[in-house]
């Protein structure tokens, strides 16, 4: 068997098994909301979503514009690379059914842009580091003035910013983004 599945047996009443394989083959950074700490986590953590595994820290290779944006202060990587910072996050392998629901809540490829990137990870317990190809979510067709806007290499949303993240967000319209994305 491969490292990266794992298997579920589920007895039925009539005594036989039902071998039921997950594979875990994506691997995804995560840089805002969705971080351990931050008011969406719990995406990640909801058996409901998929599977996820937290895999290590990490920072993209090249350096990104992370803003926070629109009324309701969403994070963004802005596709922009060569400006900002090496944006800092989290590395997590999930699977098919959380990558779509992942999908669903970054409103790809309508507003975030899926797309593989290198990152760079310290694995727990080492102090080596290691390059990686994961899944990121940028911000492509954004409006250039927001370019002006404060860059972060961190993001929290209770950072001394005073930005916080309002989880009204759900409950907004497309109308909302605009803001920040061109036509």
């Amino acid at each position: 068997m491969i490292v990266t599945r794992f298997q579920i047996l589920i007895k039925t009443p009539s005594t036989s098994y039902l071998n039921h394989f997950r594979k875990m083959s994506e691997k995804v950074f995560v840089y805002g909301t969705l971080k351990k700490k931050e008011p969406n986590h719990y995406w990640l953590t909801d058996s409901k979503n998929g599977v996820s595994k937290f895999i290590a820290n990490g920072q993209t290779c090249k350096k990104y514009p992370l803003i926070i944006g629109t009324k309701y202060n969403i994070p963004f990587v802005l596709y922009k690379p060569g400006v900002g910072h090496h944006v800092q996050g989290e590395v997590y392998e999930v699977d098919e059914k959380m990558m779509s629901n992942l999908d669903k809540l970054e409103d790809h490829p309508n507003y975030y842009i899926r797309e593989i990137d290198d990152i760079d990870i310290k694995r727990p317990g080492t102090t080596e580091n290691e390059r990686i190809k994961c899944w990121v979510y940028f911000m492509k067709n954004f409006k250039e003035e927001l370019l002006f806007n404060q860059m972060f290499e961190n993001y929290s949303s209770t950072g001394s910013h005073g930005l916080p993240y309002l989880e009204s967000y759900t409950e907004s319209t497309i109308d909302d983004l605009n803001d920040i994305k061109t036509k």
